[in-house]
């Protein structure tokens, strides 16, 4: 039984060299020459031998960047020997696979960051969706050659160089094609995985390595988004992205929910319910209507930030090993420090009271604390998330305008106490 199925992935990977160049041709035949390409189909195209292959070999340096290009560039039909092709969702990445069970043959195609440098990887997750518990291929460019390693992703703290993964392997490759790297690999199907039929797969780009070590990738949504899930028993070739807190679909819509739910509460209704109290009281005929106006703000921007912290909770615990501590470390702080002020109101001493200066002065520098972290947290919050720079556009313009707004009202203010205070000075 394993003497058949070496000799069937051993027959499969003879042809591999050749089959590539052949369907390196074929999508520009089809571009080319139309009505050729339409006398030829799939099945009757004649795979090349040796012998017919030599002649084509001297064209490939003139092709290359032009065939290749088109080759990947929309899974149409699967490069040969592969059966089944993908365009993965993100990263404009590509997966080309034929499944015999219990074995995966695959070639992934993926441009590095940059020409010059630069990884790529591609894993499958025998356990659950997401990078936690991959085993991984990482190709990385090596001055003008790629090198291949492979990796066992306990978590995102954890990143383990080894020479066996957790899942069978009879064949890895890597080849660098024109700012293209391609990783060949044959594993064999994890038994979990073939019991359920879906394989869950993760693919990912770096900067380089250092140190023999590859560098942290990017946390833009193109990475984040970047699982997905194989079927086996799909004959059309499915794959969909995966579910989940680390992953696209659901998990993005978490982190676009807890995004907006932050920006109203801390980066909008906080310092409008600021505006309000610092701005309106000076007015007697807004007194007490600006009070309940403040009050109102802030509990309400309290309550949606809750919501918004909330949120950040449950996507952390379901990003196991994936940890933004200095976003995760403010945002502690003004739950606690908005907790804080919001119960403040239950104690706030008359206007008459001796300690009502001191609750003031308490009052005020929290209240400025939250606004300032708030601010700080949503800016750090579009690093992570990185949205269309519209929405980073549109809550700086927001927070531009707030500013103009209290600087104006802050001169106003100032007129009204001076000329208030000129009117009531006894005169000599």
């Amino acid at each position: 039984m394993n003497h058949e199925r070496q000799d069937s992935i051993s027959a499969l990977h003879k042809t591999t060299f050749i089959s590539r160049s052949q369907l390196i041709l074929h999508p520009w035949i089809k571009t080319t020459f139309p009505s050729l390409h339409s006398s030829l189909s799939p099945n009757s195209f004649t795979p090349l031998t040796p012998t017919m292959a030599s002649p084509l070999l001297l064209l490939i340096p003139l092709l290359t960047t032009n065939l290749f290009t088109l080759s990947v560039s929309l899974c149409t039909t699967p490069l040969q020997p592969y059966t089944h092709c993908l365009d993965l969702a993100t990263l404009n990445s590509h997966l080309h696979y034929t499944y015999t069970s219990p074995n995966l043959s695959l070639l992934f195609l993926s441009p590095p960051p940059s020409p010059s440098s630069g990884w790529v990887a591609f894993a499958i997750n025998p356990t659950s969706t997401g990078m936690g518990g991959s085993q991984a291929f990482l190709a990385y460019t090596n001055s003008s050659s790629i090198s291949l390693k492979l990796y066992n992703i306990s978590s995102y703290s954890e990143i383990l160089e080894t020479e066996e993964l957790g899942v069978k392997v009879y064949e890895r490759k890597a080849e660098w094609i024109r700012g293209v790297i391609g990783i060949y690999a044959t594993v064999e199907v994890p038994e979990g995985a073939l019991k359920s039929g879906v394989v869950n797969y993760v693919w990912q780009v770096g900067p380089g390595m250092t140190n023999g070590r590859p560098i942290k990738h990017d946390f833009a949504q193109a990475n984040l988004a970047s699982v997905g899930k194989l079927s086996l028993t799909d004959s059309s070739g499915g794959g969909t992205p995966a579910a989940g807190g680390g992953g696209g679909g659901v998990g993005m819509r978490k982190r676009n929910i807890h995004g907006i739910l932050n920006a109203v509460s801390w980066g909008i209704l906080f310092p409008v319910g600021a505006i309000i109290a610092r701005y309106l009281r000076v007015f007697p005929s807004a007194d007490p209507a600006w009070f309940y106006a403040h009050a109102s703000c802030q509990v309400s921007a309290y309550a949606i930030g809750v919501a918004g912290w909330s949120t950040g909770l449950k996507l952390g615990s379901e990003s196991k090993g994936i940890v933004f501590t200095g976003h995760r470390c403010i945002g502690i702080a003004l739950f606690c420090l908005a907790t804080i002020q919001i119960f403040a109101l239950l104690i706030r001493p008359k206007k008459e009271h001796k300690l009502r200066l001191y609750w003031n002065i308490y009052h005020h520098s929290i209240g400025y604390a939250i606004i300032i972290l708030g601010v700080i947290n949503i800016y750090k919050g579009f690093s992570i998330l990185n949205p269309e720079h519209k929405w980073k556009l549109a809550y700086t313009i927001i927070l531009i305008a707030l500013g103009g707004i209290s600087a104006l009202l802050e001169v106003v203010t100032w007129i009204v106490v001076w000329r208030r205070k000129s009117s009531t000075k006894p005169y000599a």
